[in-house]
């Protein structure tokens, strides 16, 4: 059992320690609550089964702790990160389900999503092995911040257009749902609980208007059985539509890679305080990034193989860990059960589709901008200098492609076909990231200083 208190003054949980059962299930379902919105809301964005979503949510988070031998405390859930790439890709492949404004699940594009995802889990992998042996320094040579910084900024922008056709279902729904969300995560910040939660706040401040103007719909609930077989698919490995998109999600690991690596840094700062605090051993888990990219790896396996989103370990859920101070692993893993639990209540996943399209629509305005912005802070936190011209061209090259491919070709897809993973054309952040990284190699191959060229100064302001 856990040592709880060193002192009258520090509370806390580490790793290693096991709560009370009392403790545990009322801090896992905190957990649960935590990832809920941001999940879910993946889900319904991309349509896929909300039920198994929960599911491989759970069990991958289950599977991932385990695969990271219970060192690394961290809950997973589906990624915005690729979002984009879905909506894309499957309402080309197959729109005739997706393109359906009606149709909340569409398992033609769930079945192809699927092995591009399992192909993301097993780059997952790769990269985490790769960095064990390697090392992470030398991997920031080929995947420098301004690579991986600026895809996530065009990851969130492309999404731009996508949230405002969300949002003129209706427009006076969007525009609230927006402003609630917004007011929430400014003013209810560092407020316990309900200040993690300001997504899911802001959905229901939406669909409450929604019921007052009737758009929603409830017969999809009456109809719903209480328990119910979340609908499990198998990847579409005979379908070519599967092979066409699915180097396209697995490619989108170099926005999520760096992320999750962010997120192990600030796990083991909390974690290690906690440790000097409580006058124990600092666990230094940031040593472990090769063995946090394989976890999540096999995460991304399980939603492969069972129909769930692709995911990535949480920031909502380590900020509520921070303020919480509960780094426990068996908390962890009792949200997972919890989760994979809830995906077999019919009633619950029927009752999250009723939400209205300008709901979706007002948070991903928000939450689309909000990606956009993590790109640029992870250029900031790593203090890449903007005014050297290998990294201007780098960063310009990959926003103009990424972005301005994406709002203006057909299907935002570059006309060059590669037979098996592109026969109609490369996506456009896939083909902006590829761009980057030859030109960041051509950098390292041909450098500057070969020429006599001197790296420019940062200017301090």
């Amino acid at each position: 059992m856990a040592k709880k208190v060193t002192n009258a003054s520090t509370i806390g949980y580490m790793p290693e320690d096991t709560p009370p059962l009392p403790a545990m299930l009322s801090l896992g379902f905190q957990q649960v609550l935590t990832m809920f919105p941001a999940t879910v809301l993946v889900a319904i964005l991309t349509k896929f089964d909300v039920g198994v979503t929960l599911f491989t949510s759970g069990l991958g988070t289950i599977i991932a702790l385990l695969v990271a031998k219970r060192k690394i405390p961290l809950y997973y859930g589906s990624s915005f990160s690729y979002i984009t790439v879905f909506i894309t890709v499957m309402a080309k492949y197959a729109g005739d389900c997706f393109n359906d404004p009606s149709t909340v699940y569409c398992p033609d594009g769930v079945r192809i999503a699927q092995v591009g995802i399992l192909l993301t889990g097993l780059f997952n992998i790769l990269f985490g092995l790769l960095i064990q042996w390697i090392g992470k320094a030398r991997l920031d040579k080929v995947l420098p911040p301004i690579v991986t910084g600026s895809v996530a900024i065009v990851i969130g922008i492309a999404l731009a257009g996508t949230a405002l056709a969300q949002s003129s279902a209706h427009w006076g729904v969007a525009f609230f749902t927006l402003v609630c969300t917004i007011v929430f995560s400014v003013y209810l910040q560092g407020k316990g609980l309900l200040g993690m939660l300001p997504i899911l706040l802001g959905a229901v401040a939406g669909y409450l208007l929604s019921l007052a103007v009737g758009i929603v719909d409830f017969s999809p609930v009456g109809e719903a059985a209480w328990v119910r077989l979340p609908n499990f698919t198998l990847p579409a490995f005979g379908d070519a539509r599967a092979w066409g998109m699915a180097l396209s999600v697995a490619l989108i690991a170099i926005a999520t890679i760096p992320e999750s690596t962010a997120h192990l840094y600030q796990m083991s700062l909390y974690i290690d305080q906690l440790a000097k605090d409580l006058k124990k051993k600092p666990t230094e888990i940031k040593r472990l990034i090769g063995l946090n990219l394989v976890a999540d790896g096999s995460n991304d396996a399980i939603a492969g193989l069972f129909g769930g989103c692709a995911g990535t370990n949480y920031g909502e859920n380590n900020s509520l860990m921070a303020i919480t101070r509960n780094y426990s692993i068996s908390v962890i893993m009792t949200a997972g059960v919890m989760a994979v639990l809830l995906a077999f209540i019919g009633k619950l996943a029927a009752l999250v589709n009723t939400i209205p399209v300008a709901v979706t629509g007002g948070l991903s305005i928000y939450l689309f901008g909000v990606i956009g912005k993590q790109g640029i802070a992870l250029i900031q936190s790593e203090k890449v200098n903007l005014f050297d011209p290998k990294n201007l061209a780098i960063g310009a090259v990959i926003l103009v492609l990424g972005i301005g491919g994406n709002l203006g070709l057909a299907n935002g897809l570059f006309p060059f076909r590669i037979p098996l993973f592109f026969p109609d054309g490369i996506p456009a952040i896939v083909f902006a990231a590829i761009v980057g990284i030859l030109l960041n190699a051509l950098f390292i191959i041909v450098p500057p200083s070969l020429f006599g060229v001197k790296e420019r100064a940062t200017l301090d302001f």
